[in-house]
């Protein structure tokens, strides 16, 4: 398979021990070995004798990982002597692959089956594929391939309905089967009830997920059967959610433990909401919740924004409050302390040398610009000014929002405050990059010029830096213009007790276009191709004029509101 070298896919594989960490520690050694291989999470659970592991890469890279750690794990796990709440049939019992970048589900499904021919062949091991990879429909579901579980797994292969995909159709009695696939991003996800009863939670498990319940004969008790002698069911509210009720003796509570298989058809804030739904209809109470591995960024910032809007409160609130809002609405913090660094995939691929700049205190960013290093320079500070003076715009959109009587304008309000975030955090960015920017050139003065062919990739190189110094802040100059609509909005429409920062707001913005057309005009002189720098030059001539026009009008706006 040729794929593309950024490609990213993530690999959860489930191991069959959570009480001894030594032997999960020697589990993740293995996938610690192999280089472009991240492990980002190892999560162990001591009721259900289970860790969920996560780690990325690239995929050739990700299942050799995958392989050495279920070789270990079939080494290290006896499962003739495994006891866990969850249902399990192998040491690593399932190992699914998640495209995450450059790499589509069919090519990720090919991987799946790359590693599973391997397994079975080389570890002697009964593979299973499933989802995306499974060989037949009636294998697509895991629950339904577990099936009977470890303990029905000898008399399962048996039977030709039954025979691996892989591997021999023998019991491994220490290792058991393992079960590989593709599939979408996968949430598992507990939701905690005030109650020891299994029973109680199975039946809010049954109203939330998917397949429901079976329905009964009121009289007899009996399972219904359909024209075809099927068991009829009645669904449950939840699309793409699997869910059983269990008790976990660690915490002494039961849980409705959930698989969520399509976060876009039930995010995991309609799945709280349903449990909590359920749970009261039920004489039941949720009391919080708790989050199994990791998850997109996304799925806590849309669970922050789903709460603030139940609340009538404006979504345009920053990244960490969001994400607060949801940690708190959720109860993840219930069971044990909830840290947004460790379970978000986005904060852990982060590299934190990338924006040094916006990572410092205020007086940290200060006292490195008043430093005898040339960057950062105006250029970085333009982007920050920017960034201050449309923070005060979403500042007056939070505040309007949040105005007595005004409850009738709180989602214009909050649009404009989610805009205005939007721009806030473009901004930023430019900060770092402008710096960047200026290093780049820098570094090109330290390239050889001893040879014609030396000189000539000098003098490319250069263009580039070049083009690049004069792109950052052409770009500040019309992040920071967009803001100008959002000020004006909240100059004319904002909380008058608020109008005197839209205009600093405007003043702000202003100097940061201003400030970036310098830095635009300075890299555009002296650089030999006339034909960029001519355009440049004229989009940032327009973008001043349009938006000193408008700062101009803004201040006209607010000037009559003060007097």
């Amino acid at each position: 398979m040729n794929i593309d070298s950024s490609a990213l896919i993530e690999c959860v594989p489930n191991f069959s021990e959570g009480r001894d960490m030594q032997i999960i520690r020697q589990i993740t050694d293995e996938i610690e070995s192999v280089e472009g291989v991240r492990l980002l999470d190892v999560d162990p659970g001591k009721a259900t004798n289970r860790t969920v592991v996560t780690f990325v890469g690239h995929p050739d890279a990700v299942i050799e990982a995958a392989f050495l750690a279920i070789k270990r794990a079939s080494e290290l796990i006896d499962m003739s002597k495994h006891k866990g709440e969850h249902p399990r049939m192998g040491a690593t019992d399932v190992c699914p692959l998640i495209p995450i970048s450059g790499i589509s589900m069919e090519e990720t499904a090919r991987y799946a089956h790359k590693l599973a021919k391997r397994v079975g062949e080389s570890l002697h091991i009964p593979v299973y594929t499933y989802e995306e990879a499974a060989t037949r429909p009636e294998r697509k579901n895991l629950a339904t391939i577990r099936a009977g579980e470890y303990e029905g797994l000898e008399a399962k292969l048996k039977y030709p309905d039954w025979q691996p995909d892989y591997g021999p159709a023998t019991f491994n009695a220490k290792a058991g089967a393992t079960v590989i696939g593709a599939r979408d991003f996968l949430v598992a996800y507990n939701v905690n009830l005030n109650t020891k009863s299994v029973r109680r939670a199975n039946s809010v498990a049954f109203d939330v997920r998917e397949q429901g319940r079976v329905k009964t004969d009121p009289a007899t008790g009996k399972p219904i059967l359909n024209a075809q002698g099927e068991t009829e069911r009645i669904p449950g509210t939840c699309k793409s959610v699997k869910a059983i009720g269990w008790y976990i003796e660690e915490y002494g509570i039961a849980q409705i433990s959930m698989n969520l298989t399509n976060i876009r058809e039930t995010p995991l804030h309609v799945a709280f909401d349903a449990c909590c739904k359920s749970a009261d209809a039920r004489g039941l109470r949720v009391t919080g919740s708790e989050l199994v591995g990791l998850v997109p960024k996304s799925v806590l910032t849309d669970a922050g924004k789903y709460f603030l809007k139940k609340q009538r409160r404006s979504v345009g609130v920053s990244e960490p409050e969001l994400i607060q809002i949801a940690v708190k609405s959720l109860g993840l913090d219930e069971l044990a302390p909830f840290d947004p660094q460790k379970k978000v995939i986005e904060y852990l691929l982060e590299d934190k040398t990338v924006r040094p700049l916006v990572q410092k205190t205020l007086v940290g960013f200060a006292d490195e610009t008043a430093s005898e290093s040339p960057a950062p320079g105006g250029g970085s500070i333009s982007a920050y000014v920017g960034a201050l003076g449309v923070s005060l715009g979403a500042m007056v959109a939070n505040l309007s929002a949040h105005k007595q009587g005004w409850d009738d304008r709180i989602e214009y309000f909050s649009e404009m405050a989610e805009k205005a975030q939007q721009i806030k955090d473009r901004l930023l960015n430019l900060v770092d990059d402008d710096t960047a920017a200026f290093n780049k050139i820098m570094a090109v003065f330290q390239m050889p010029k001893n040879t014609g062919d030396e000189k000539k990739a000098r003098k490319a190189a250069m263009d580039t830096a070049t083009k690049g110094a004069i792109d950052v802040p052409l770009e500040v100059m019309r992040t920071a213009a967009a803001s100008l609509e959002i000020i004006r909005a909240m100059a004319e429409n904002g909380n008058p007790n608020s109008i005197s920062d839209a205009g600093v707001g405007a003043l702000c913005v202003r100097a940061a276009i201003e400030g970036a057309a310098l830095n635009v005009r300075i890299n555009c002189s002296g650089f030999g191709d006339k034909e960029f720098v001519e355009k440049a030059l004229n989009e940032a001539k327009e973008i001043s004029s349009r938006s000193a026009d408008s700062v101009k009008k803004i201040l006209e706006i607010v000037e009559k509101q003060i007097a």
